[in-house]
């Protein structure tokens, strides 16, 4: 079984037809699903759809494309809504200055806002980062001076040195489709040299549909075409490399129950 560590079912293209989706997921394989929360105004949505299926969860979180819109929040805000029975993660938050639809002081305070949620609740810190490698270092490493905390990369496409980061402070590698995309192959020289007990896999869907479904929306079932050139990376077969991630993901998602 696998398990798809990052999509987003209430976006448009998953939303109406989350039953279909659901099953299959199931046919392909996928057992569990974190429903990710980009915006606190959606959180209600998210953990609508991770309480009406028992296997998909969800998480709480400001990205960081949103900082500007949403209204400012604080920690104690994360932290409660954390408490929710099926909230798993804190984000996805980080720092996005490709496109910097947000100022980059705003994106970087509420990056370290959630840093300090994940440490306090001691759920799993999910980070987006984007043309931000250098920034992103520096805030993970000087907030892990003041008290570690969990989390991972979330959809890798970065350099080495922040890959290198997040195993020096205990963080996880998360792959999508884009390492099945024919111009990646600096990012697949960069994962194969994670060790396979740090990876997670995930669609990030409805968007990033991997090879052979590029161009069509993205679903929790094509994380097994993902999971496929993963084990083509690391050199195991399809069953190591579903075991080794299935197995990553309820280590560092410790509230998730596995069934």
């Amino acid at each position: 079984m696998l398990v798809d560590s990052h999509c987003h079912l209430n976006y448009e293209g998953l939303s109406d037809q989350i039953p279909a989706v659901l099953t299959r997921a199931e046919d392909a394989g996928v057992s569990h699903m974190v429903c990710i929360c980009s915006r606190l105004s959606e959180f209600g949505e998210v953990s609508a759809v991770a309480e009406a299926h028992e296997r998909v969860y969800c998480s709480v979180g400001i990205h960081p494309h949103d900082v500007e819109s949403e209204p400012e929040t604080d920690v104690g805000s994360l932290v409660d809504l954390a408490n929710h029975p099926k909230t798993i993660g804190i984000g996805e938050t980080g720092l996005d200055f490709y496109y910097e639809n947000s100022p980059q002081d705003a994106q970087e305070r509420n990056f370290r806002k959630h840093i300090h949620a994940a440490r306090a609740t001691g759920l799993p810190l999910i980070v987006h980062t984007r043309e931000a490698d250098d920034a992103t270092i520096s805030i993970l490493r000087e907030e892990a001076e003041d008290g570690s905390f969990p989390g991972l990369i979330h959809c890798f496409a970065a350099g080495k040195p922040v890959a290198d980061c997040a195993l020096d402070l205990g963080l996880y590698i998360s792959l999508s489709g884009i390492i099945t995309f024919k111009n990646a192959e600096d990012i697949r020289t960069t994962v194969k040299t994670v060790p396979l007990d740090r990876i997670l896999v995930e669609t990030d869907s409805p968007f990033l549909a991997p090879i052979p479904h590029r161009g069509k929306a993205n679903e929790p079932a094509y994380v097994v075409h993902t999971a496929q050139k993963a084990a083509e990376i690391f050199g195991v077969s399809f069953g190591e490399l579903a075991s080794a991630t299935t197995d990553n993901f309820f280590r560092l998602f410790t509230k998730a129950v596995r069934r």
